[in-house]
């Protein structure tokens, strides 16, 4: 459990948890405000299976891990589901842009996608740094 903890002391880390955690957080919010535009309906139109489960699932994980990360807490464990989910959407909707407006096209779409998962891998590499809560409770455990 501690190496889930394990936060360094840097105090710019909270920029990037900033960063990837209101994003997240925000895109898993909007997918239940607006499900034909960014959440079920999204997904039917590019082609997903179970849009409506898929739909409410991605969003709920983004809810759930963008606010984890915002507060430091479970940084490298909740980064996790967010890889995967931008793996995926750079793998379904950002790739066959390459064969149908070429590279450059793709590259400028995916600007957000790419943010949000070397953000997230950076996270997993880093921990919560100072300002966390896992910073927090690493310091419990190692005074223990």
């Amino acid at each position: 459990m501690y190496r889930i903890l394990r936060a360094d002391d840097s105090k710019t880390t909270i920029i990037i948890r900033l960063m990837v955690g209101a994003v997240f957080l925000s895109e898993g919010i909007q997918k239940f405000l607006f499900p034909g535009d960014v959440g079920a309906g999204r997904f039917e139109k590019i082609g997903l299976p179970e849009p409506a489960l898929l739909g409410g699932l991605v969003g709920s994980f983004e809810i759930l891990c963008g606010t984890l990360i915002l507060l430091g807490f479970l940084t490298r464990l909740a980064s996790l589901p967010l890889i995967v989910i931008m793996i995926t959407a750079i793998s379904v909707t950002k790739l066959p842009i390459v064969a149908d407006e070429g590279i450059w096209k793709m590259f400028h779409d995916s600007r957000t996608d790419w943010s949000m998962l070397l953000g997230s891998i950076f996270l997993i590499i880093k921990g919560g740094g100072s300002w966390s809560v896992d910073r927090m409770f690493s310091r419990k455990i190692a005074i223990q």
